[in-house]
């Protein structure tokens, strides 16, 4: 452990490799965990609801919350793929003189860590600066104003929360890395996504269809508990049957986009989305959820707000929940952005060799990167259409309903979904950066 402890200090004090592959890591933890203040401190006023919305408020505070740590979780074990790879020559020459893997993954963890505070501190002063502009939204009737504010005791746990998540998920990200003398490489072990998954969705989106339609009946049975349970296990069922088939929808179309290829670029696209479909349905995951749950809930609300309400708490209740799925939509894309700069910087370091081939075979540096975020886009298009048809077929009513009688709200939930678009698009572009650095040095990749 103390020789650990010591190479991380010489590892901490050289900084060497691109610039922006050290500086992607700290900029994504500064921002997420920015925004778990930001959460976390725009949650307070839902704890401190009173009356009989208190419960409901509760729950949508612990939800907001969970949503941010699946994010969390998958950026930690990036960042660490994207450290190992960073110190290829560092990590394989330490193998060389003998240092065993646990004592290099140990090393790695630690920088994971290391950076994920560093990022943790600089999220606060992000924090810092957009609380007093968070704090004019509405919620409760009012603004949410100085409620902002976290006691200065929650600053430093959410610290060691980022940096403990960063260092478990790197942990568990190393796993799909080998470390050895010749060189840090990715583990070739693709997931096979195959038909049955299909099957599989299928069924579970028939069992989730038959519990919405029994809901008078099991309300009639059971009263409010009934219908709640058959509501969740709905949805969970739906979402269950996105995660199912979304690798194997992601391998059709990427084989449907190969056989079409109307370029290199295009050709090269489907081929990385090809090389793991399970892999590049994760990098956007995150999105199939936000997309499922935003179409629900934004034309739920959306023809809720068209009828009457009987008290101002039923008003402010609805117009909230409006709120807050925007605002989880917001967060959603800013995380996958975040999540796919990263996974795409360590994708681009781990095809480094590929990239010097193809540049000496004349291939141009821009067609490259046209191909990565082709291959990141093509993947984010299909989650969105197929959640988005997924939760329009649950409550077609509902989202028929909203269109026609509020189009302004519809109208403001797709423009939230560009601008998360375009928020992946430039988290897939940033990547692009690191290709003109791996060709001015091709010894290191050769």
């Amino acid at each position: 452990m103390r020789t650990t402890l010591a190479l991380a200090r010489l590892f901490a004090r050289r900084r060497d490799g691109d610039r922006l592959a050290a500086a992607l890591p700290l900029v994504s933890f500064a921002l997420v965990t920015g925004l778990l203040l930001i959460v976390v401190g725009g949650s307070q006023v839902f704890f401190g609801v009173r009356g009989g919305n208190a419960g409901f408020y509760t729950a949508l505070a612990v939800v907001a919350l969970a949503l941010l740590v699946v994010p969390l979780v998958t950026l930690g074990s990036a960042a660490a793929k994207l450290s190992a790879r960073r110190r290829d020559d560092r990590l394989s020459a330490l193998r060389l003189l003998g240092a065993t893997t646990s004592t290099v993954s140990l090393l790695t963890v630690l920088e994971a860590a290391a950076v994920a505070l560093a990022g943790a501190v600089l999220g606060t002063v992000l924090y810092a600066a957009a609380a007093p502009l968070v704090g004019l939204l509405r919620f409760v009737g009012q603004p949410i104003g100085s409620q902002m504010w976290l006691p200065w005791w929650v600053v430093p746990l959410v610290w060691l929360g980022v940096a403990l998540v960063a260092a478990g998920s790197a942990a568990v990200g190393l796993r799909a890395v080998v470390v050895t003398p010749l060189g840090v490489r990715t583990r070739q072990k693709p997931g096979v996504a195959r038909g049955r998954r299909a099957v599989a969705a299928a069924v579970i989106v028939a069992v989730a269809w038959l519990a919405l339609s029994g809901l008078q009946q099991l309300g009639q049975t059971f009263g409010f508990v009934g219908i709640v349970v058959a509501l969740g296990a709905a949805f969970g069922l739906a979402l269950l049957a996105l995660d199912a088939v979304g690798p194997w929808y992601v391998r059709v179309r990427a084989t449907r986009l190969h056989r079409r290829a109307d370029g290199v670029a295009s050709l090269l696209a489907s081929r990385m989305i090809l090389e793991d479909p399970k892999a590049a349905w994760r990098q956007v995951a995150g999105i199939a959820v936000t997309t499922f749950v935003g179409v629900v809930a934004g034309a739920g609300l959306s023809f809720a707000s068209t009828g009457g309400t009987s008290s101002p708490e039923e008003a402010w209740l609805t117009a909230d929940m409006q709120t807050g799925v925007l605002v989880t939509l917001v967060i959603s894309f800013l995380m996958v952005a975040c999540t796919v700069a990263v996974n795409q910087a360590a994708a681009t370091l781990d095809r480094a060799r590929v990239h010097v081939s193809l540049d000496r075979l004349g291939v141009p540096p821009t067609m490259l990167a046209d191909a990565s975020r082709r291959s990141v886009m093509s993947v984010l298009w299909t989650v969105l259409v197929g959640s988005a048809a997924t939760s329009a077929v649950l409550v077609f009513p509902l989202v028929g309903a909203a269109v026609l009688l509020r189009p302004l709200a519809v109208g403001t939930v797709l423009a939230v979904f560009a601008l998360g678009v375009l928020l992946v698009r430039g988290g897939a572009s940033v990547a692009a950066r690191l290709v003109p650095g791996i060709l001015a040095r091709p010894d290191r990749a050769l």
